[in-house]
């Protein structure tokens, strides 16, 4: 039985018969978090469909290419690998190859125009439909007219199949799109207003994640913090803090984390949630972005560095032990030398555990791109290079103040390069490796005996 939804009209069910048993379909995803869940829920449909995967794609029928659009450089990898799939297609025919995700849904035409070879091409919110888009195509030849634009996108549909790469842990989407109109980004673009799951299609989504033994989960959102605005229960709207309780009372699930919370609209609640909920992990990704105001209000941020700074100070006073990453962005248009320096002076009082830093990338569409003054390539590496070094050292000393506690780890798997070693992560998302065999999932105790710039090394308490 599978769900069928035909935009702008309800659900319906009917019954499919598989149509590709024993072929061999590979993904490769290119992107976030919400890009990762998106290529398991295409997995999922994939294989209800009678496919298998392999982990080659040399040896598949079907390729799908999950992308993103975020920065250039995923463009520039998307086309270089549908150029090296071009001989692959000719060599044979057969081999049927579509392509998903945000750079789908922004640049369609320039795919099919640069990547003729491609068979399907379907946008953020088709994901449900890649079966049946796959059957058009199969039918009458490559696909790009069937898309959402025809209709606005009302809902998410719920209950799809899903293969997860792990079996104890899972991504549950909450909110799809954005609200927000930060200059810099594509998001709202390519995936559109933001649309709130009701909180009980959540729960029902979580209840059966823990009937598989999924122990930890991942709730996902552009803005997770304004989940539930566009929802009316009863003349009520639903508030993540609440979601986050709720969430946190069913058995079996031992870690919730989310991504990714907005400066400007989280709120004390959410912290309160956060350390009266055992489950919620004491880990937070809290994106600065700049530490200039001038350049905060240029992205249309929405807060202050002053202000950023006192929501991080109200989470740690609330949540103990709470660890902090972020996104910092460098080179702007127009960012000076002083605001580049009070970036440096943020990221040093804000002292994340990690970060992630990028160079400032336009993205044709947005108002930045559009912008002027901007910084020259060699300033922008070079202030680009004094911010790694900096949080590379506030990362090792933070890693410093964790040896010699005793601290609850999950076990990822062996370690790539020793596979006497395990590879686990504490509840605040820093790595540990301890010797030993255990299956991914298990919960360890462990004492942090030695700090590296980048990881930890544990061991049982004897």
């Amino acid at each position: 039985m599978t769900e069928v939804t035909t935009l702008g009209m309800p659900a319906v069910k009917e019954v499919r018969v598989p149509t590709r048993i024993g072929q061999r379909y590979f993904v490769r995803t290119f992107g976030c978090q919400m890009n990762e869940h998106d290529s398991e829920r295409i997995a999922g449909l994939l294989q209800a469909d009678g496919m298998v995967p392999t982990d080659s794609a040399e040896t598949a029928d079907l390729i799908v290419l999950n992308t993103c659009t975020i920065r250039e450089n995923a463009d520039t990898k998307l086309y270089g690998y549908l150029g090296s799939l071009k001989r692959a297609k000719m060599d044979n025919p057969d081999l049927r190859i579509a392509v998903g995700g945000c750079s789908a849904q922004k640049e369609r035409d320039l795919i099919q125009e640069r990547a003729a070879w491609v068979d399907v091409v379907f946008g953020t919110h088709n994901v449900h439909r890649v079966v049946e888009l796959l059957d058009h195509a199969q039918e009458w030849g490559p696909i790009t007219e069937i898309w959402e634009e025809a209709a606005p996108i009302t809902d998410i549909p719920s209950g799809l199949a899903v293969q997860r790469e792990t079996a104890h842990s899972g991504w549950v989407t909450i909110t799809v799109g954005c609200n927000n109109s930060c200059t810099f980004c594509i998001v709202p673009i390519v995936r559109g207003p933001e649309i709130s799951r009701r909180p009980g299609d959540i729960i029902r989504e979580v209840e059966g994640l823990a009937r598989d033994g999924v122990i930890e989960i991942t709730l996902l959102g552009q803005n997770v913090n304004s989940y539930g605005r566009d929802l009316d229960l009863n003349g009520r709207k639903p508030l993540f803090s609440d979601l986050l309780r709720r969430v946190g009372e069913i058995e079996g699930i031992q870690r919730i984390r989310y991504t990714s919370p907005h400066p400007k609209d989280f709120k004390e609640d959410v912290a309160r949630a956060m350390a009266e909920t055992p489950a919620v992990c004491e880990q937070i990704h809290f994106p600065l972005q700049s530490g200039s105001d001038r350049i905060l209000s240029a992205m249309h941020r929405g807060y202050t560095a002053e202000r950023f700074l006192g929501r991080l100070d109200m989470m740690r006073e609330i949540v103990p032990d709470l660890a902090a990453s972020t996104d910092v962005i460098v080179g702007f248009p127009g960012e000076t030398d002083e605001d580049f320096q009070a970036t440096l002076d943020v990221m040093a009082a804000a002292r994340f555990d990690n970060a992630y830093m990028f160079q400032f990338s336009p993205r044709p569409g947005t108002p930045a791109a559009e912008m002027g003054d901007h910084v020259p390539p060699e300033v922008v590496t070079e202030r680009f290079d004094r911010l790694v070094e900096l949080q590379n050292a506030i990362t090792f000393e933070r890693n410093l103040e964790q040896v010699g506690k005793t601290v609850e780890v999950m076990v990822e798997g062996p370690s790539k390069r020793d596979a006497a070693i395990a590879t686990t992560r504490t509840r605040g998302n820093r790595i540990v490796h301890v010797a030993g065999d255990w299956p991914a999932g298990t919960l360890l105790t462990v004492e942090v005996t030695r700090a590296a710039p980048h990881y930890l090394e544990g061991v049982l308490p004897s």
